[in-house]
């Protein structure tokens, strides 16, 4: 027997799981498990939550920094029900204002579930601004877009000390993109730089997709939530908008101040550190 272009043999048996991805054969087991239905009713729903809230956020931009501020978590909080996230924290966020909080990445849900809870706006790549409805909303919910890819980060640096001089505190994913949620990447330390040797209050979080519909989610079905590598978007989205009610875990660890620190690189690694504990510690 001969593969596709005739010249090796094609696999056989259990052999041809091989060059098959983990994540390929988790979303195989998902899009059986789905429920289309409840993936519309979910959807539809969201659509209808933030056209409503909209142009209530559009105005208070302009006119009620405050409301501005409040609307989207209230956005989030809902939108954590409407799709089935059921966020359980363990520890309680920082209440210093410009706070700096630093998590790991695992999916777009990590915005909703962090939204829900945390008081802050989040740090985004550049090219985030530029998708298709999602750039849009991120923008009237006030994130930072910074260029990573940046020749000279220093600019990047000015405008997230500008934004924490304001009072105001941040979410930043310094691993620059998302992981399976197994462990935790390498952190870029280049964003660490906008609170070195500063007395900003920095917390490490730790977020984790535990469970789904009570039942444990092992390291082979983390892609059902998990959003990473060269996976589509959009059919992950409706996927996972298609499976039950999901767990998920926010472990906030203990706050430090960034001045307690030599420079950002010993910041960023214990922050890495603590996050990476967070992540493999078992759940009470």
């Amino acid at each position: 027997m001969t593969g596709p272009r005739g010249d090796n043999p094609a696999p056989v048996g259990n052999s041809a799981l091989i060059d098959t991805p983990p994540w390929s054969r988790a979303t195989e087991t998902r899009d059986a498990i789905g429920n289309p239905w409840l993936a519309t009713y979910r959807l539809t729903t969201y659509a209808l939550l933030t056209l409503g809230l909209l142009p209530f956020q559009l105005i208070a931009l302009g006119t009620w920094p405050a409301l501005a501020r409040a609307i989207p978590r209230a956005h989030h909080r809902l939108a954590a029900r409407i799709i089935g996230l059921r966020v359980r924290c363990i520890g309680q966020p920082s209440a210093a204002p410009s706070t700096l909080f630093v998590s790991n990445h695992v999916s777009y849900f990590d915005i909703i579930a962090l939204g829900s809870i945390v008081p802050a706006c989040f740090v985004a790549k550049a090219d985030v601004a530029r998708w298709p409805i999602f750039g849009f909303l991120a923008q009237v919910c006030r994130t930072l877009f910074i260029d990573r890819q940046a020749s000279d980060p220093r600019g990047q640096i000015d405008t997230i000390r500008r934004r924490l001089d304001t009072a105001e505190s941040l979410v930043v994913f310094p691993e620059g993109t998302s992981s399976d949620g197994s462990r935790v990447l390498p952190f870029k330390s280049t964003l660490f730089a906008a609170v070195e040797r500063e007395p900003v209050v920095v917390q490490p979080i730790s977020i984790r997709y535990t469970r789904l519909n009570g039942i444990p989610i092992g390291r082979a079905y983390r892609p059902f939530y998990a959003w990473f590598g060269d996976m589509d978007l959009a059919p992950h989205l409706w996927s996972a908008l298609s499976l039950g009610a999901a767990e998920v875990v926010i472990r906030f660890h203990e706050p430090t101040k960034a001045s307690d620190f030599p420079n950002r690189k010993a910041l960023a690694e214990h922050c890495h550190r603590r996050i990476t504990q967070g992540v493999g510690t078992e759940l009470p």
